[in-house]
């Protein structure tokens, strides 16, 4: 590789001189610190971040990987040091206890310690629900991180979650002289080297060093009580799934001049995660002829009144929510009726939690009315569907957790009887839905369903023989359902072939691409789509096409593949499991 070539690809030419008279070559080039890049005159923050994140992703190794992953943009991951040490992409959280000087002088010191106790288990508890790994506790604040042991694919969105329930769960701590704790959070997404740095006893594996934690915990002290505050990087991850508050860009000490913050509010209103993440502007749909046509089929009976049952399956990025998304598009106007029960791996072990999601979001709650206004939502939902709501509203609010006064009370209830009754409320309302209109329900990634919420699906599937509902599943290949039947039909979808991933790629840039960065983007992503999309906007975002009209033309050579921020987590999570296993102790909460 020519590095003089490659600093122009990352729109950094300017050090061509500089790394030529300090002898920078391909070798020397990966083990590149932020101490050496200074030496030799990369005075600017900013461009000593994007030269060591370029760094970061080269292809530095050419063997094919397993688990059916893109084999290219697998290799243009970070490989680990021969010391265990690792470069890898990580979201850092730094939670911050709000006045904990003033707690000491307030309490008396053995409740000052029950408090903090209390205070380090709740947090400890949110990471750990999410995923992540509490790798310190600092006085009163704490490290954690999201991707590391494990990698996911969703890291940062955990990582929000999490901090939005830390926050929640510090105000419920209260003491006679304290009314409630309040926590701050700071939240940054980039690339680190973990690994242990020494020091004999006290030597630990999962020690960080970057520019990530730093910003994680700059961004903290930026953040006010209750509040929480991620970087650009980790609400670019995030897209629309979370209510966000553009602060603007602020000078953060140590870090630069400029840095953009973002202040989360919340969960956002997306129908799902797909449009949190995708929004509402896709790019067209290509090379699923066959399967649309299948799906529209079926649709033609259900307007029939002859229930069907599609199960949609493929690997991660393949493009099986995005089918979903195009079918509802293509039936809009048709009298369509929605229900979309979206699993999610944080809530594989908690009851109906798909359903309690779609209800409230059907219903439009809010989460400041109180419970008489969701009561009265709660009352039209239903009331759409059902002609007397008299049965259901007192079991349907009981699984919500609406007050509706003792007349309702389901208390005397054993367990088995409340999940019988609710059962029940459930399944008329779908069918009450299909009486009217045909209804088409949609269960995403059902490899994350809950055992309950799966036994709702199975009477769903079993009661739709007559009624006009298709029911629409997605989940991966390592999911097995049950189901099947003259009304159940199987679609496997398969990765795209090179002239629909070329395809793919022009519809992402908006027009025509040069051969030569068509051919690249083809060569990496294995026809998977959501490789596709993103090594294309990589690639856009390079500097080195240039709109010519109705065409891109290309400038100089194309630099090496480098793999797009937006993909690390999800092909380090696809690694993960074929990588050695690393020690690492537990954290106790002190």
């Amino acid at each position: 590789m020519d590095v003089a070539t490659w600093l122009r690809g990352i729109g950094l030419g300017q050090y061509e001189k500089a790394f030529r008279d300090n002898d920078i070559s391909e070798e020397v080039l990966a083990h590149l610190t932020a101490e050496d890049l200074t030496g030799i005159g990369v005075t600017s923050v900013g461009h000593r971040r994007k030269l060591l994140d370029a760094i970061a992703s080269l292809v530095v190794a050419s063997k094919s990987t397993p688990n059916g992953a893109s084999a290219s943009l697998k290799t243009a991951l970070p490989l680990s040091a021969p010391t265990e040490a690792e470069r890898r992409q990580l979201t850092v959280m730094f939670v911050d206890l709000v006045g904990s000087t003033e707690l000491s002088h307030q309490l008396d010191p053995e409740e000052l310690r029950a408090v903090m106790r209390r205070y380090r288990s709740a947090v400890t508890e949110e990471v750990d629900r999410f995923g992540g790994h509490v790798a310190k506790f600092l006085g009163d604040g704490v490290l954690a991180y999201f991707g590391w042991p494990k990698a996911q694919e969703d890291a940062a969105e955990r990582a929000v979650k999490a901090a939005l329930r830390i926050v929640a769960a510090a105000g419920g701590i209260k003491t006679q002289e304290v009314p409630h704790l309040r926590a701050r959070i700071g939240i940054a997404t980039g690339l680190v080297v973990i690994g242990s740095l020494g020091g004999g006893e006290a030597e630990r594996p999962d020690e960080i060093v970057g520019e990530t934690p730093n910003l994680a915990a700059r961004l903290q002290q930026a953040a006010g009580p209750d509040q929480v505050v991620i970087s650009e990087t980790t609400r670019h991850l995030v897209g629309g799934i979370f209510d966000l508050e553009d602060l603007g860009r602020q000078p953060i000490k140590g870090i630069g001049p400029s840095v953009a913050l973002w202040r989360v509010h919340g969960i956002g209103r997306s129908e799902s995660r797909f449009e949190g993440l995708h929004g509402t502007m896709l790019t067209p749909f290509v090379g699923r002829g066959r399967e649309i046509d299948l799906l529209l089929e079926r649709w033609g009976r259900v307007r029939r009144t002859m229930g069907q049952v599609v199960l949609v399956t493929g690997e991660p990025g393949i493009g099986k929510s995005r089918l979903v998304r195009f079918l509802g598009d293509r039936l809009r106007g048709d009298w369509l009726q929605e229900i979309h029960f979206d699993a999610s791996p944080y809530y594989a072990n908690s009851a109906l939690r798909p359903v309690i999601s779609e209800i409230r979001r059907s219903a439009e709650f809010a989460s400041i009315d109180p419970d008489e206004t969701q009561l009265r939502k709660l009352e039209l939902l239903l009331g759409r569907a059902l002609s007397d709501t008299s049965g259901a509203i007192p079991v349907i609010a009981d699984l919500l957790g609406v007050r509706t006064g003792e007349q309702h009370s389901l208390r005397d209830l054993t367990p088995q009887q409340r999940k019988a009754m609710t059962f029940a409320a459930l399944l008329n309302w779908v069918e009450g839905l299909a009486t009217r209109h045909p209804l088409l329900v949609v269960v995403e990634d059902a490899q994350w369903l809950d055992p309950t919420t799966l036994e709702l699906v199975d009477r769903i599937n079993n009661r739709i023989a007559q009624l006009p509902v298709l029911l629409l599943v997605t989940f991966r290949p390592e999911f097995k359902p049950a189901w099947s039947g003259a009304h159940v039909d199987w679609i496997v979808l398969e990765r795209l072939d090179p002239i629909e991933a070329a395809a793919v790629a022009e519809a992402v840039a908006g027009k025509r691409l040069p051969q030569e960065v068509l051919n690249e983007i083809v060569a990496h992503t294995d026809g998977i789509p959501l490789f596709i999309e993103e090594l294309t906007k990589a690639m856009r975002d390079l500097n080195v096409i240039v709109d010519a009209g109705d065409h891109f033309d290309l400038l100089g050579s194309l630099p090496a593949v480098t793999v797009p921020v937006t993909l690390q987590d999800a092909l380090m999570a696809r690694l993960d499991p074929c990588r050695p296993p690393q020690g690492m102790p537990r954290k106790s909460v002190p």
